[in-house]
């Protein structure tokens, strides 16, 4: 019998979860056997799954779940450096050369566990099956903006917190942009076409920010890219990967430009393949921007857990996206999961 354990999220401010009460039930009909960590942090209460029948365990108590249960979660780890024999469901942000995700990928050798990578869910033609996108696309657009309305009274952007739902956040930075007293500014959106920048998009566009949209045919020619300074805001949406072209070069900063916000909703500091050569580390809710430059300004906002800000929309729309590839968990050697374990195959490190 397959054993889905969904363990509760370790890291702060992380209220998401990957399945919803209804695919808890949905699975157990199924046949297979759902255990679920209690959570005082989950945006879904635990009382939920255990109405739909799920068994409910211990939170954190995933290290001591029967060596055959998938472990499933979203997030990133403790990062103890224990061993992982478990097969696990999650981020692994482990295959583009990251410091951190080499360690991790050590961890899963030396316990002789599996990574399967949610990032790493494709089908045959090489596109994810689910993906948090479009709700990090809405909320790092809407920082960006945030970013961007502080720099006109000549401060920095303020501490972020979650929001209750989507209509909230309008409300709140609606008031903000108007007390800025500025006209809207320009926007680029790079990637435009995917779940990313239909989201950053659809925010802009909403705030009434006027949106120049760039995907695959308007960057095909590799750069440079002298656009991306004449707007006022960048919003980059897509994933570093071997051949992604520089965006932003190091030399932006001193650059005569326009820009002075740039949200790297992509947010992928740490590989050699970032597209946005001007800072180095991510940001955080508490310090949501990274001021690269002075006289004129140039703030970054590169928040790695975007989608965790709207945790409810965020969460119901991944887990939909998400139940149809759950159901297939028992055939492992097929299909998405089988791609995803051959992806981590190739990556692991020998023992």
């Amino acid at each position: 019998m397959t054993h889905l354990w969904v363990r509760a999220e370790q890291r702060p401010n992380e209220e998401r979860v990957g399945i919803t009460p209804d695919g808890a039930a949905a699975l157990i009909a199924q046949g297979m056997r759902v255990t679920v960590e209690d959570s005082a942090t989950r945006i879904i209460p635990t009382q939920a799954y255990r109405e739909a029948g799920a068994e409910i365990a211990s939170e954190g108590s995933w290290p001591e779940a029967p060596d055959d249960a998938l472990v499933f979660g979203l997030k990133e780890l403790p990062e103890d450096g224990t061993p992982l024999k478990h097969r696990h469901i999650m981020f692994g942000h482990a295959y583009k050369g990251q410091p951190a995700g080499q360690v991790l990928l050590q961890r899963f050798t030396a316990g002789g566990g599996t990574l399967y990578d949610l990032e790493y869910l494709v089908d045959p033609d090489g596109r994810r099956v689910a993906a948090f996108g479009y709700w990090a696309g809405y909320a790092g657009a809407a920082v960006s903006l945030y970013a961007w309305a502080a720099q006109q009274g000549g401060a920095v952007c303020a501490p972020v917190s979650t929001w209750g739902d989507a209509e909230a956040m309008e409300a709140e930075l609606s008031a903000a942009l108007a007390e800025a007293g500025a006209a809207r500014p320009r926007a680029i959106v790079i990637g435009a076409l995917g779940r990313v920048g239909t989201g950053a998009s659809d925010l802009c566009e909403k705030m009434g920010v006027a949106v120049t949209r760039w995907d695959m045919a308007e960057t095909a020619h590799g750069g440079p890219f002298p656009e991306v300074l004449d707007h006022a805001l960048f919003l980059n949406c897509i994933l570093a990967r071997p051949g992604t072209p520089v965006f932003v070069p190091a030399s932006a900063p001193t650059d005569p430009r326009k820009l002075s916000v740039i949200g790297d909703i992509a947010c992928d500091p740490d590989s050699d393949f970032s597209p946005v050569k001007v800072y180095d580390r991510a940001t955080s809710w508490e310090s949501p921007v990274l001021r690269v430059h002075d006289a004129p300004a140039l703030d970054v906002m590169a928040i790695d857990n975007l989608p965790s800000l709207l945790p409810l929309e965020s969460s119901h729309d991944f887990a939909g996206q998400l139940l149809p590839w759950l159901k297939q968990l028992d055939a492992l050697d097929a299909g998405v999961w089988g791609r995803a374990e051959d992806t981590f195959n190739t990556y692991k490190p020998e023992a």
